[in-house]
């Protein structure tokens, strides 16, 4: 279906720029777990990404992503709409 090639292609493309912008700008500073004194300089682009960040940092991602796609009109009136 066209909406769903729409949505992996915007998929796509946002994780390109998440890839590519903190090595342009750089990272926030501060703390990602201040219990653990993870700071965001401390999380390596990429794959080396995955085995870094917290299982409860995970999962609020994934629970964020639920809600943004089941939040939205799930209507068929236009694509990519």
């Amino acid at each position: 279906r066209r909406i769903t090639e729409i949505k992996h292609g915007r998929v796509s493309m946002l994780a390109c720029m998440g890839y590519m912008t903190p090595e342009i700008t750089g990272k926030f500073p501060g703390y990602l777990s201040p219990s653990l004194k993870l700071q965001f300089s401390d999380i390596p682009n990429g794959l080396g990404a995955l085995s870094k960040v917290p299982g409860v940092g995970w999962a609020q991602i994934f629970a964020y992503c639920a809600y943004c796609e089941l939040s939205q009109d799930q209507s068929a009136a236009s694509p990519g709409g």
